[in-house]
């Protein structure tokens, strides 16, 4: 490797071409950069103090062996950003002298030197007439620039806005032509050159890009896929799997949608969730671990992001499945994504139906927002579908999939009818994160035409006006003012309405029956065509509908709430399978009965100790509802991902083995002790013993400390 500073306009003037490899991402600098870059051209023009302006490296690939009469064009590794914005500044310089008919200036500014020198090889033809070649469609943008052709149907926004821009601010700065040219000739560059006989372009290249800030992890996947490649199997990889790959994520959104697949394709492929910020380094790590052709890796992930376009990006064609995808993605489902993308695989490879894939697509859509109604934590949510892939017997794909939500452990469990129902009825539903996804849900659920629901807004039945008028009061009784702060934004008082302004704050039986459009007809809930208001439920032993009830009160909410609670129920179904298949399905362990209780704990015969452990375990279950207790053979382990404290019961004391680095306990009167090294029932590096409940609240705060460690990690993998 050869590092020089270097003018960059002799640079220019002495390099043969510069050829944005296929690999490279496409000109991306924001307008912002680009007036970054004049103002510091513009300041060092017009300071004759200044000598030089430094702009930044380029890097780039030569053969090694000097051509003299057919120089070989020069790769461009790092830099391309720059030495692109330089050009479309030249061109625009250049197109400024050209229309205004200027003279040289300093000696060595014109419109043909400019363009002869800096951006075209005059003696050459075809493409070799330009001194840079960009990729794919920044290239034929770029050339049509340079010759005041018109631009290409898809052309590059960017490069053409940049242009723009320099041509507007070298017009309205045209007094200060000299000092625009004297800047220009003042900016400088490293100039650094390899030689592929004795230089690894890829290590250089993440070596000057380590920070991973400014090249997204989707353009460090493309160059570590490509880079090192010979140039034929370079240019087929790219156009027969990486170019219809940015096509299919977008041009603009290419980066964002792409980090967010490969995350979820390496969560698939390996089972284990890499950082947001690390899935480069994960993506190199499995690619390593393979023994395959680079062709079957790079075809595998091209096939996989077709399956995420499905998924994620309503690319799906079968109307079943992309109902059913839309739904996941207004929920925002994206953490099932592994485990949708290895079921969506397997539905391609006709090992599902397409209608057993959408009933898995709807129980995974139904877990989550199950749980998110019970206001269950999320954490586990990821580990829960990286993993859950795995468990599944392809033979009987639907049922294995069913049994593997229905033997959930606790904290990750599939919340039940009744714990589901109950808790709908008493959520605030108007302020839930997806509202208009479970109104329009319950709405259409089971209706052949469906309700455009975005038509429609949501109304509170009972008003959300503090000052109700006397009619409401009186419908609701002396504890109106309780009745409304309870039950307003729940299940029982919300629907879809149509007239929302018309209904306003009017009394119920006028929302039912009076109110009216200016054309006279009636717009009441007894005319409503909506499902939501016409589900019958029952009230003092009656059948009702919104349009006939009597009064709307806090019974009258309460049954309705029943009603529609029952009706979700259906919507978001529990999977169900007989007691004998279920059974099929539990752990070998769980099968053979090898479980243990406190019983099998011959030391909590001792009633101080059970005393002890019983005030200790009340604590620990307290931490968070997704603690999940396990009796083992020679401990007790508490979990809510992992283990995060064993407890080991001895004669006189408990003595608890912490999941966490020693050095990382905040332990200030030295209770702990260091055990990595040593062999231990339970898992981890730091023991501490509890002998009396007056030390409880101290160790509590140490198994605290595991316990968040846990979360913290586990919500930083999500």
């Amino acid at each position: 490797m050869k590092a020089i500073q270097a003018n960059l306009l002799r640079f220019l003037y002495a390099s043969p071409q510069f050829v944005i490899p296929i690999y490279q991402r496409n000109y991306s600098w924001t307008l912002a950069q680009c007036q970054q870059l004049w103002n510091d051209l513009l300041r060092a023009g017009r300071n004759s103090a200044l000598n030089a302006h430094f702009i930044g490296s380029i890097v780039y690939v030569e053969n090694g062996l000097l051509n003299v009469t057919r120089p070989e064009p020069l790769l461009v590794i790092d830099g391309q950003q720059r030495l692109t914005t330089c050009t479309l500044l030249i061109a625009a310089l250049a197109s400024h002298f050209e229309k205004n008919g200027l003279v040289e200036l300093l000696d060595s500014f014109s419109a043909k030197k400019l363009r002869n020198y800096y951006l075209l090889n005059p003696n050459e033809d075809g493409e070799r007439h330009f001194k840079l070649l960009l990729s794919e469609t920044d290239k034929d943008t770029l050339l049509a620039l340079l010759q005041s052709r018109s631009l290409p149907d898809s052309s590059s926004t960017r490069i053409v806005e940049n242009h723009a821009m320099f041509q507007t601010l070298i017009e309205q700065h045209k007094d200060e032509l000299p000092a625009i040219c004297q800047g220009l000739a003042k900016l400088v560059i490293v100039d650094v050159s390899l030689d592929r006989s004795q230089d690894n372009p890829q290590l250089i290249f993440e070596s000057m890009n380590s920070t991973g800030l400014e090249l997204s992890q989707a353009d460090l996947i493309r160059n570590f896929i490509l880079m090192g490649l010979e140039p034929a199997l370079q240019t087929e990889l790219y156009k027969t799997h990486w170019r219809p790959m940015e096509k299919g994520f977008g041009q603009d959104a290419y980066a964002t949608h792409f980090d967010a697949f490969m995350r979820d394709y390496l969560i698939a492929k390996t089972g284990e969730i890499p950082n947001v910020r690390e899935v480069y380094v994960a993506f190199k790590r499995y690619a390593h671990s393979l023994t395959g052709d680079i062709r079957a890796l790079v075809a595998d992930v091209h096939a996989y992001a077709t399956y995420y376009w499905a998924i994620a990006l309503d690319a799906e064609k079968e109307p079943a499945l992309r109902q059913a995808f839309h739904d996941l993605r207004e929920l925002k489902v994206d953490v099932a994504y592994p485990f949708l993308l290895d079921a969506y695989r397997d539905y391609r490879h006709q090992h599902l139906s397409v209608d057993e894939l959408r009933q898995i697509v709807r129980l995974v859509e139904s877990y989550v927002f199950r749980r998110a109604i019970c206001a269950i934590p999320t954490n586990s949510m990821n580990k829960t579908f990286a993993s859950l892939s795995r468990s599944l017997k392809k033979d009987r794909y639907l049922e294995s999939v069913q049994a593997a939500f229905l033997l959930l452990p606790s904290y990750r469990s599939f919340p039940r009818d009744e714990e589901f129902q109950r808790k709908l009825k008493e959520r605030d539903l108007y302020k839930f994160r997806s509202r208009s996804y479970w109104l329009r849900r319950l709405e259409n659920h089971g209706r052949k035409e469906r309700v455009v629901v975005e038509d429609y807004t949501i109304e509170h039945i009972l008003p959300q006006n503090v000052n109700l008028s006397p009619q409401w009061q009186a419908a609701l009784g002396p504890e109106w003012q309780r009745i409304q702060q309870i039950w307003l934004h729940t299940l029982g008082n919300l629907t879809l309405t149509g007239y929302n302004s018309e209904y306003s704050d009017q009394p119920f039986i006028s929302k039912q029956h009076a109110v009216r459009t200016s054309d006279g007809s009636a717009i009441g809930f007894a005319s409503s065509p909506l499902r939501l208001n016409r589900l019958p439920f029952e009230m003092e032993g009656k059948m009702h509908s919104m349009g006939d009830v009597p009064v709307w009160n806090e019974s009258a909410i309460q049954a309705r709430a029943e009603c529609l609670a029952r009706e979700a129920a259906r919507v978001w179904p529990v999977p169900q399978l007989a007691d004998d298949v279920l059974q099929a399905y539990r752990p070998q362990a769980a099968k053979t009965g090898l479980s243990y209780s406190l019983d099998d704990h011959s030391q909590f015969a001792s009633v101080p100790l059970r005393e002890l452990f019983h005030a200790l375990q009340q604590a620990v279950l307290a931490l968070d509802p997704c603690v999940n207790e396990e009796v083992l053979k020679l401990y007790i382990a508490y979990k809510a991902e992992t283990n995060f404290v064993d407890v080991v019961p001895q004669a006189r004391r408990l003595r608890l083995s912490l999941n966490m680095p020693f050095h990382e306990i905040d332990d200030p009167k030295g209770l702990c002790r260091d055990v990595t090294h040593l062999g231990r029932w339970g898992n981890g590096c730091v023991e501490v013993s509890l002998t009396t409940q007056e030390e409880l609240p101290y160790v509590m705060g140490l198994i605290r400390q595991s316990f968040e460690r846990q979360m913290d990690d586990m919500a930083s993998a999500g």
